[in-house]
């Protein structure tokens, strides 16, 4: 288990668990960041994330990436 932020360009990786506190992770999962879903890194722009995620591209931080477990 890594953090999405390891993650390769193109890669596409399971969703295994998500972090932080209960604001956040509800957050994430409005976005369709569900354990158990799939998720490809389109690319990393200083850090922060550019994901497909649920049939959508959504751009997220860095800090955000590292509570999402692949």
């Amino acid at each position: 288990m890594m953090p999405l932020t390891l993650a390769n360009i193109g890669e596409e990786s399971m969703i295994l668990r998500i972090g932080g506190k209960p604001e956040v992770r509800a957050h994430l999962e409005t976005l369709g960041f569900v354990p158990g879903g799939s998720v490809t890194v389109v690319s990393a722009i200083g850090g922060n994330l550019i994901v497909n995620v649920k049939e959508s591209r959504v751009a997220i931080s860095k800090e955000m990436a590292g509570k999402i477990m692949v």
